[in-house]
């Protein structure tokens, strides 16, 4: 039976989609356009006077040594808040999926997370781990750890990681237990008459029905780091110490807000969108291969 809905005129289908085009449209395209243009300008520091400069600004981007540090510094950022997230969420979420006792209140406090904004996610952690009035920090130093990310730049890192690791894992956590709650369960019964494990099961039937699952969270982490974090960055370690937590995005803001130079600041914007729709295209294209529908 064909479900379809029909519509008498084209008119009410694009008056249902004209709020979300226009925010597109406003919130998107306006201002990536505007970066590209002012990427071959040069502006004052008030934005008052602009000249046209050609590929300057692209030339001082990839001349920049600093700007190689923090493309590497955001390569490992992303690599390891994308690898726990995910895990982590998904031990939660397997965790959640069995027959407990309070289930649903070990649910609902694994979700509150998301609800916090990123720059209060990361003042919370940096709080616990102050080097001297945190909690954690005074425990790591009763252990024999001189605790100090305000000096230690591999303290810092580990730190910005870990908050935004916990930032990230709700949402994940949402979507892997819906996956899992949509695999029927008479497969798994199935599998344990016949003798698999609990881990020979996850593996070879739980895991590769959640493929479609992991492939999108995957996307969305990727985004996820390289653009939501920099709230965390900015309020815990303000790219600091020495530029160690300096990632592609918080050098946007640190170039063009703090530095004034508004014109490299858009060119490396550019950079940074054409590198995140590189890497979700050539995701789409290779690893997409290996996910089941």
């Amino acid at each position: 039976m064909d479900k379809r809905v029909f519509f008498p005129s084209k008119t009410v289908p694009l008056l249902l989609l004209l709020p979300q085009l226009v925010i597109t449209l406003v919130f998107f395209y306006w201002p990536a356009v505007q970066a590209v243009v002012m990427s071959f300008q040069m502006e004052d520091a008030f934005g008052t006077t602009s000249e046209f400069v050609g590929f300057e600004n692209y030339t001082a981007v990839f001349t920049d040594p600093f700007y190689y540090r923090a493309m590497g510094v955001t390569a490992v950022f992303s690599t390891a808040v994308a690898f726990l997230s995910l895990s982590l969420s998904l031990l939660l979420a397997v965790m959640a999926d069995r027959d407990i006792k309070g289930a649903g209140l070990y649910r609902t406090l694994l979700i509150w997370p998301y609800a916090v904004a990123p720059a209060i996610a990361g003042v919370l952690w940096y709080f616990m781990f102050q080097p001297s009035l945190g909690l954690f920090a005074r425990m790591l130093r009763d252990w024999g750890i001189d605790w100090n990310p305000l000096l230690n730049g591999d303290h810092a890192m580990i730190l910005v990681v870990m908050a935004a690791t916990w930032k990230q894992i709700s949402y994940n956590f949402l979507f892997f237990l819906a996956g899992l709650q949509a695999i029927p369960k008479s497969l798994i019964e199935a599998a344990a008459i016949d003798g698999a494990r609990p881990f020979r099961r996850f593996w070879t039937i739980v895991f590769p029905l959640l493929s479609p699952t992991t492939f999108f969270l995957f996307v969305v982490n990727i985004v996820y780091v390289f653009f939501d974090t920099f709230g965390i960055i900015d309020a815990v370690t303000g790219g600091g110490p020495a530029k160690t937590t300096t990632t592609l995005v918080f050098k946007v803001y640190a170039d063009g807000r703090l530095g004034g130079d508004l014109g490299g600041s858009a060119a490396q914007s550019v950079v940074l969108m054409v590198m995140v729709i590189a890497l979700t295209a050539i995701q789409f294209r290779f690893i997409e291969r290996k996910v089941s529908y």
